[in-house]
């Protein structure tokens, strides 16, 4: 199954959970970022790092997305 990723300004985790930002900082908000759901999980791809951050749906606090253009 291939995800459906859309841009978010920010992904907000709840206390005592962390992802690393584009510095490879450990942080709880990361801004700027690709967002898909799948399966209880969260798949979060920051702009600089190669890797995809997998993070249980439970662990999300907050997630600001884009609006799209429906209309395509």
């Amino acid at each position: 199954m291939t995800p459906t990723w859309r841009d978010a300004e920010s992904v907000e985790l709840r206390v005592g959970y962390a992802i690393e930002d584009a510095a490879g900082a450990l942080v709880r908000q990361v801004d700027d970022v690709r967002v898909a759901i799948e399966g209880g999980f969260a798949l979060i791809s920051v702009p600089g790092l190669k890797t995809v951050q997998v993070v249980s749906a439970p662990a999300v606090h907050r997630i600001v997305y884009r609006p799209q253009d429906d209309a395509a």
